[in-house]
C-alpha cells in the first residue's frame, strides 16, 4: 500500500499504526501509542487552526489583530535511538494538513539560518536594509515558508548555534510557528557543558513553554534490534557482500536518507561521506589512506555510535601507513565501545601480509580486537554504550 493509500484509507496515525501492528509489520509498544496519541492531539488542533482560519486570505498565523496571536503547542519528543521516533515523526509529516510545513535535520536548518543572517548583515552593508538585528526578518521569512517546522534529531553542540537560540525561537514562536522535534536528549540536557551555556538556558524555558515535551522511554531499540540480528564482519569484498553491508546500513538507519556530515577537529573539518543520526559510514580509502590521526578518530567515535566500514584489504609491507592508520582506528573504536560493521576481502588474522617491523605484532592485537567485537559479549558492552544516562 502506497503512502497515498494509507493516507485515505487511515485518517489518523493511531488507525495506521494499528494496522501496521495487526499486519505484523511493527510490535505494538505503549510508549510509542503515548506520542502516536500526542501527534494526532497536534493534527486536530492545527486542522481547526486552518478552519478557523478560511475567512482570511494570509490565514490565522499572519492576521493581523491587537489582541495576542493564539498559537499551537508543539512537541518535543526525547528518547534513546532506535526507539521509532523518525518513523512516527514520518506519519505525522504525512498527516498535518498543511501546505507551508518544512521537515529538517536541526544541523542543517541552523546552517540554513545562519546563511540567511550573514546575507542580511551583507545587504545592511550594501545599503539594501535598514533593521540592523537580522534575527526578526529572518524568522519572518522561516514563518512565511512554513509554519510547521518539524526538526528530526534536536542537538544544540555549536555555540554558533546556541547563542542565537533564544532570539530566533522566540521569533518564531511570535509568527506562530509550531515546532515538531525529536531527540536524543531531553530539553534541560540540550548543549550540556556548552560553552557560556548560562546564554543559552532561557531557550530551555522557551522551549518548554511552546512544545509539550514528552519522553519516549520504551525499553526496545528496534533498530539495534534488527542489527544485533545482522553479520557484522563480511569477506570477501564482493557484491554478495556489498548487498548485506547496505542491508545492514539500511537496518542501522532505518531506511532515512544519509547525507554528507563534517565534523569541527581543531580548527579544520573531517568529511563523514554517509550519515545518519548515530551511524557513519566509510570506504577503508576514506578512513586509513587519507592523513587522518587519533583527533580525527576520536571525533567520529565521540559523535557516533556505529561505524561501518566499506572495503577493508589485505595490508602488506606497501601500505605499512595504512595500516598503521587502521591498527589505530580500530584501538579508538574499541576503546569507545563502538558498534563496528564492516566488510574485508580476509578474516581479521589474515588481514596483514607483512613481516617485518612493529605493524605485524601490533597487528595481532588488531585482528584480536576484531574478532572479539563480532561477539555477543562485546555487542552487550555497546548497548551500555548507546543507552542514554
Amino acid at each position: 500500500m502506497s503512502s497515498l493509500d494509507d493516507l485515505s484509507t487511515f485518517r489518523t496515525l493511531r488507525q495506521h499504526y494499528e494496522h501496521l501492528e495487526q499486519a505484523g509489520t511493527i510490535t505494538s509498544d505503549p510508549a510509542q501509542l503515548r506520542i502516536v496519541d500526542a501527534l494526532d492531539r497536534l493534527i486536530e488542533e492545527v486542522s481547526t487552526k486552518r478552519l478557523a482560519s478560511k475567512s482570511s486570505a494570509l490565514g490565522w498565523l499572519f492576521a493581523k489583530r491587537k489582541q495576542p496571536r493564539e498559537t499551537v503547542k508543539g512537541l518535543y519528543v526525547y528518547g534513546g535511538v532506535g526507539r521509532g521516533k523518525t518513523m512516527l515523526m514520518d506519519q505525522f509529516f504525512e498527516r498535518v494538513p498543511v501546505k507551508r510545513k518544512r521537515r529538517a535535520h536541526f544541523n542543517d536548518f541552523m546552517a540554513d539560518v545562519h546563511d540567511r543572517i550573514q546575507s542580511h548583515r551583507d545587504a545592511l552593508k550594501r545599503g539594501e536594509k535598514k533593521e540592523t538585528d537580522p534575527i526578526p526578518p529572518v524568522a519572518k521569512a522561516l514563518a512565511e515558508e512554513a509554519w510547521i517546522l518539524c526538526f528530526d534529531e534536536f542537538a544544540v553542540t555549536d555555540i554558533a548555534d546556541a547563542m542565537v537560540l533564544s532570539r530566533l525561537f522566540s521569533s518564531l514562536f511570535a509568527e506562530g510557528v509550531v515546532l515538531v522535534a525529536t531527540s536524543n536528549v531531553a530539553p534541560r540536557d540540550l548543549y550540556r557543558d556548552g560553552l557560556n551555556r548560562a546564554l543559552f538556558e532561557p531557550f530551555i524555558g522557551i522551549l518548554e513553554r511552546h512544545a509539550e515535551v514528552i519522553a519516549l522511554d520504551g525499553p526496545t531499540d528496534y533498530r539495534r534490534e534488527k542489527l544485533d540480528r545482522m553479520q557484522v564482519y563480511m569477506t570477501p569484498c564482493d557484491a554478495e557482500t556489498a548487498s548485506q553491508m547496505d542491508e545492514a546500513w539500511h537496518a542501522a538507519t532505518a531506511g532515512h536518507t544519509t547525507q554528507e556530515t563534517r565534523l569541527a577537529v581543531k580548527g579544520r573539518e573531517l568529511v563523514v561521506p554517509r550519515a545518519n543520526g548515530t551511524a557513519a559510514r566509510f570506504t577503508f580509502g576514506e578512513l586509513c589512506e587519507k592523513p587522518l590521526g587519533a583527533r580525527d578518530y576520536l571525533a567520529i567515535a565521540s559523535r557516533f555510535d556505529t561505524l561501518f566500514i566499506d572495503c577493508i584489504p589485505v595490508m602488506g609491507q606497501e601500505k605499512r601507513n595504512e595500516a598503521k592508520r587502521f591498527i589505530l582506528l580500530i584501538d579508538t573504536l574499541y576503546d569507545n565501545r563502538m558498534r563496528l560493521v564492516a566488510s574485508a576481502e580476509a578474516p581479521p588474522e589474515q588481514l596483514y601480509a607483512g613481516t617485518s617491523g612493529t605493524e605485524a605484532f601490533e597487528f595481532a592485537r588488531t585482528a584480536s580486537r576484531l574478532t572479539e567485537m563480532q561477539t555477543r559479549d562485546w555487542l552487550e558492552t555497546v548497548r551500555q554504550r548507546e543507552t542514554p544516562r
